[in-house]
């Protein structure tokens, strides 16, 4: 497993979006940190660099949203990983595409793990307003 951290001004997250499409399009990418942090902001970046212009917003209320036919967006804030398990959500991460998981944690990394799906994990931290430190680890499948 291997980790790169950044240190980004806002304006400067497409170098971020850029660098993991280089190396992965096809998997789960859990997005964690605190509230307000830039999870969903990433997602957004990374669905333009993809070229589709879906509006990108959290899907805090309704669980997923999908933008284009391979890219998947989740939010198990409200409800907890136990319901996201108990909808059947977990099959839809074995689909093609790219898989955006908020809130994800270390219990959904170990089940990805055992399903043998590629997974990235980023944790995000608040630096300041306009700046971001994200840990960026790949765990192989």
């Amino acid at each position: 497993m291997k980790m790169k951290t950044y240190e980004l001004k806002l304006n400067e997250l497409h170098t971020l979006a850029e660098g993991i499409l280089k190396e992965f399009k096809n998997g789960v990418v859990i997005l964690q940190g605190e509230l307000a942090c830039g999870k969903t902001t990433l997602v957004k970046e990374i669905v333009k660099q993809l070229g589709v212009s879906d509006d990108v917003t959290s899907p805090t209320f309704s669980l997923q949203q999908c933008y284009s036919d391979k890219i998947f967006h989740y939010d198990i804030y409200n409800h907890g990983l136990d319901h996201f398990i108990s909808l059947g959500m977990l099959e839809e991460l074995d689909k093609e595409g790219l898989h955006f998981v908020e809130w994800g944690n270390e219990e959904l990394e170990n089940i990805l793990s055992s399903a043998e799906i590629d997974t990235l994990t980023i944790e995000i931290e608040k630096i300041s307003d306009n700046m971001r430190k994200y840990k960026v680890r790949h765990a192989h499948a």
